[in-house]
């Protein structure tokens, strides 16, 4: 009895090993999340020192005093020396595509807020929160996955390795 026992709990853990390797074999497929990186994370903290500060549609590249959503996320990036373009739509042809379930804090994630196209950014802040300027808001935390997002989320793109 005791041979049987373990003979079936043997045959128990190759079967779980098969499926666990098949698991990461066909994962290895897939684009994958990065784990958060102290430039991640920085990015991140540089935008919530700017928490509530207003929303101006067409603000200047530069300012502090006014964001709308792409001069919000083109300010942060400058910080890590990285250049992205002026409005959501030309931001959303820079870096690498990725899948909405393989987001990683700093990447920038695009909306269609006007019914016609790309028309929003904001920076995937981890834990499926993103930090972006919104017009109703200013500089805001907002849940990706709350009703109004996640029904006007077009797609993602990575532009720190």
């Amino acid at each position: 009895m005791r041979t049987s026992h373990f003979l079936k709990s043997i045959a128990k853990a190759g079967i779980c090993s098969a499926i666990v390797m098949s698991a990461i074999t066909f994962g290895s497929f897939a684009p994958k999340a990065h784990a958060a990186t102290p430039e991640t994370l920085n990015l991140i903290s540089s935008g919530k020192q700017y928490l509530g500060t207003p929303y101006k549609f067409g603000a200047p590249a530069g300012v502090t005093y006014a964001f709308d959503c792409s001069s919000f996320t083109q300010f942060l990036f400058k910080g890590l020396d990285v250049s992205l373009p002026r409005t959501s739509g030309a931001q959303a042809t820079v870096g690498k595509k990725v899948a909405k379930g393989s987001l990683s804090t700093g990447d920038l994630v695009f909306f269609n807020t006007n019914g016609k196209s790309i028309s929003h950014v904001a920076i995937y802040a981890g834990n499926n929160k993103i930090i972006h300027s919104s017009s109703s808001k200013g500089v805001s935390v907002t849940n990706l996955n709350n009703s109004y997002w996640s029904k006007k989320y077009v797609t993602a793109r990575r532009v720190l390795s």
